[in-house]
């Protein structure tokens, strides 16, 4: 009779869970920084676009949580109606927020038609959402965490471009668009991502060491 294998691997459940748990936080946020990284080499070979429209106060959303200066703020999202009938997403630029998260601040819309231009590019940049957890970019008010075209589509009714525009023409407007350079940093969120990816790499092989017991004969 051969004997048995000398070890033998009898992990606990939620030594199980921590693993698959770890491993996944990992993979995603390496996945979002690796989104990023491609988000501002995008924006970097973006091209200058000029237009003409209105904008439509009535769907003005607040992107939470940008910064600048060491200032949190907003970032406000209008749609623009084209000639054509149709409407193109603008992000307008950043402005500061209130004491009070319960009021936002108020945002000066020019009235009547515009020439604009800025930035064209596909969509907004993103902030790292869980998986698996609601968005919370939902419809719920008109502050979002990230802004698609798709979900705005859905909440107001309206026909999208295929693009979005990042503005930097100037507007009375009380508005900041001190917009970073788009590549710079792309690099360091390549580095993070390796590191995220590489943390997750060590919760399996950590999870496989540590619950491999020898066996007493």
């Amino acid at each position: 009779m051969e004997p048995g294998l000398p070890f033998a691997f009898r992990p606990p459940w939620w030594g199980a869970a921590l693993a698959v748990a770890g491993c996944a936080a990992g993979v995603a946020l390496g996945n979002w920084q690796s989104d990023r990284a491609a988000q501002k080499r995008a924006g970097a070979s973006a091209e200058q676009i000029a237009v003409r429209g209105e904008f439509i106060p009535k769907y003005t959303i607040y992107m939470d949580n940008k910064v600048h200066r060491g200032n949190s703020g907003y970032h406000i999202v209008q749609p623009l109606r084209l000639a054509g009938g149709t409407h193109v997403l603008v992000n307008r630029g950043w402005t500061l927020a209130g004491a009070s998260r319960d009021r936002l601040p108020e945002i000066r819309t020019p009235a009547g038609e515009i020439a604009l231009s800025g930035l064209r590019l596909q969509r907004f940049a993103q902030a790292y959402a869980p998986p698996g957890l609601p968005s919370l970019a939902g419809p719920q008010g008109k502050v979002w965490q990230n802004v698609t075209r798709e979900q705005f589509s859905a909440w107001s009714g309206l026909t999208l471009e295929s693009y979005v525009i990042e503005q930097h023409s100037a507007a009375d407007d009380g508005l900041v668009r001190d917009w970073p350079v788009a590549e710079i940093g792309a690099g360091k969120n390549d580095a993070y991502a390796l590191q995220w990816y590489a943390l997750a790499t060590l919760s399996l092989i950590l999870f496989f060491v540590l619950n491999i017991k020898r066996v007493k004969n």
